[in-house]
């Protein structure tokens, strides 16, 4: 064993990775532009943005219902259209037909998120299409930037989460000292997304899959699709890593994409690969023209919350059944049964410990011990999936690790067919 200076999260990280499962929303005036992408040259008018039935509350009552936790909002994309009435813009909700020019989507967004308990988060696109100073007066842009950021953190009360999309900022220099100094006085408990100064990261792929090892510890971060250069860190840091993927082909809503609506069994898998590996998964889903979530996604969202909470919500043993013998946490049955996932948590308060670990089964007939998975950190979560087997019990051992490692859950689990198409 050995014993390093562990780099410890903050009190704010650690709840961060407590919240696990978030909606993203991918919603604005290009919402009603049928085939609009990234950094898409044709024009857009703001007489086009006209969402007659927004319903916010029905985002974020179906996303508290599948068991999530936080949602973020596109208060602002590429193209630069602000979901709130911006000052700083004519490019705004203020200039369409919706509610006479007096709507604001991000105001509904948060209430809507306070009424049903979830944490809100606002997405704000560093680059924007809208501004033509954007690459010609650096200092006038970081005015523009700091403007606007001001009346997102102090118009709408507490914000949780504050999402950079570095996608369109490969080349641009911010003044990020500036930028960051405003958003940590006006809102020190607001966790930033990957830029300037970040909380936690983005894990690199917009396939919602975190890799093997997936530490909590970087010294760089990915911070655009559209480049594999890394943003170096000053230092090493406790960024917790964030899966982000669309429920369908496309993040805003689309007409044309709801045959790519991802499969129930697909979305296990996704949880898996995500939040089984230590990271948070944030899914998206475009709500359509009307501003609700069209009934077809709704429904697959709330059969995938469904899911997990059949699938891990009822263990057949919890760390209260294990013991520790000779530094090795023991589960004995009480009678043979069947498991195909073991679920296992490290305590990170004092920084992440453990380097690799083993499961071992006693098994049901001969009751004789064997290994049947090594694994790397395990980090906030690791999911442990195994083929259907009975045991007499379970075995976890930390084969290697920095300083003595805490495990904070420890759970047994039989899921057997989940029936999902």
């Amino acid at each position: 064993m050995t014993v390093l200076q562990r780099i410890k999260p903050t009190a704010r990280q650690l709840a961060f990775q407590e919240w696990e499962f978030g909606l993203f929303l991918h919603f604005g005036l290009r919402t009603f532009y049928e085939g609009y992408v990234d950094f898409d040259k044709r024009p857009m008018s703001p007489s086009a943005f006209h969402p007659v039935g927004l319903d916010c509350e029905q985002w974020i009552r179906t996303a508290k219902e599948a068991g999530m936790n936080y949602a973020v909002l596109t208060a602002k994309h590429h193209d630069g259209f602000s979901n709130w009435p911006t000052k700083y813009s004519t490019f705004s909700v203020s200039a369409s037909p919706w509610k006479d020019g007096k709507g604001d989507v991000v105001k509904e967004f948060v209430e809507a998120c306070r009424k049903y308990g979830v944490k809100p988060g606002i997405y704000y696109s560093p680059y924007d299409g809208s501004a033509d100073f954007y690459n010609q007066d650096a200092k006038a842009y970081d005015d523009y930037f700091v403007g606007q950021i001001t009346e997102l953190l102090t118009g709408y009360g507490d914000i949780d989460v504050l999402w950079f999309d570095g996608c369109g900022s490969e080349s641009h220099q911010y003044d990020w000292p500036r930028i960051i100094g405003e958003i940590r006085r006006l809102q020190p408990n607001l966790l930033i997304f990957n830029m300037g100064d970040p909380d936690f990261r983005w894990i690199g792929n917009e396939d919602g899959i975190a890799p093997i090892p997936c530490w909590n510890v970087v010294d760089s971060t990915d911070f655009s699709i559209m480049t594999d250069d890394k943003e170096k860190l000053k230092e090493r840091l406790w960024l917790p890593a964030e899966c982000d993927v669309q429920l369908r082909s496309n993040w805003f809503y689309s007409d044309n994409d709801a045959h790519t609506l991802k499969s129930l069994e697909e979305l296990i898998g996704l949880y898996a690969l995500s939040v089984g590996r230590g990271a948070n998964l944030l899914l998206n889903i475009g709500p359509d023209r009307d501003g609700r979530l069209p009934d077809i996604d709704a429904e697959r969202l709330l059969e995938f919350g469904a899911e997990i909470r059949r699938r891990y919500g009822r263990p057949l043993a919890t760390i209260a059944d294990f013991e520790l013998r000779d530094g090795k946490w023991v589960c004995d049955t009480k009678e043979a049964q069947l498991i195909d996932h073991v679920v296992l948590g490290e305590d990170l308060t004092e920084g992440e410990s453990v380097k690799r670990f083993a499961i071992s089964i006693i098994t049901a007939k001969s009751r004789r011990p064997f290994r049947v998975y090594e694994g790397r950190n395990i980090g906030h979560k690791a999911i442990v999936r195994l083929p259907a087997v009975k045991v007499r019990g379970v075995v976890l051992d930390i084969l290697e690790s920095d300083g003595e490692p805490v495990i904070r859950s420890l759970s047994l689990h039989y899921t057997g067919e989940s029936g999902a198409k």
